[in-house]
C-alpha cells in the first residue's frame, strides 16, 4: 500500500468512528436529543453501525496506525533528484502528513465523545 491510500483509509476509519459513535454522544451533550431522533428517521442505519461500534473503533485505531507507519516509512524516503519531481515529493508528503494528523485528531475526538464523556454526563 502507497501512503496516499493508507492515510485515506485512516480517514475514512476515523469518520466512520465520529459518524456511528460519537455523533449521539454530542447531540447528547449538548442537549439536541429530539434533533438526533429525527436524524435516525432520516439515517436509520445509524443504529446498526452503533451496535459495532467497539468493532467499528479498533479498525479505525489499526488503520491509523498503518497509516502512522507508512508515513514514518516514507517520511525517510529519498525524493527524486529532479528539482521538479523533488518538489512535488516533498508537497506531497506533506500533504500526506497532514491528512493523517486530521484523521488522528479525528479518532481521538470521536473516541472520547463515544467512550469518555457518555461516562461523565
Amino acid at each position: 500500500m502507497n501512503d496516499k491510500t493508507t492515510n485515506f483509509l485512516s480517514l475514512f476509519a476515523s469518520s466512520s468512528t465520529l459518524i456511528c459513535c460519537a455523533l449521539p454522544a454530542i447531540f447528547v451533550a449538548i442537549g439536541a436529543g429530539a434533533s438526533f431522533a429525527s436524524l435516525i428517521t432520516v439515517f436509520p442505519f445509524l443504529i446498526v453501525l452503533s451496535q459495532y461500534k467497539i468493532y467499528i473503533t479498533l479498525f479505525a485505531l489499526v488503520m491509523i496506525l498503518i497509516a502512522g507507519y507508512v508515513n514514518y516509512k516514507t517520511y525517510h524516503m529519498p525524493c527524486p533528484a529532479d528539482p521538479e519531481l523533488g518538489r512535488m515529493c516533498m508537497q506531497t508528503r506533506k500533504r500526506s502528513r497532514y491528512l493523517y494528523y486530521f484523521s488522528l485528531v479525528l479518532f481521538i475526538f470521536a473516541t472520547i465523545f463515544t467512550y469518555i464523556v457518555p461516562r461523565l454526563i
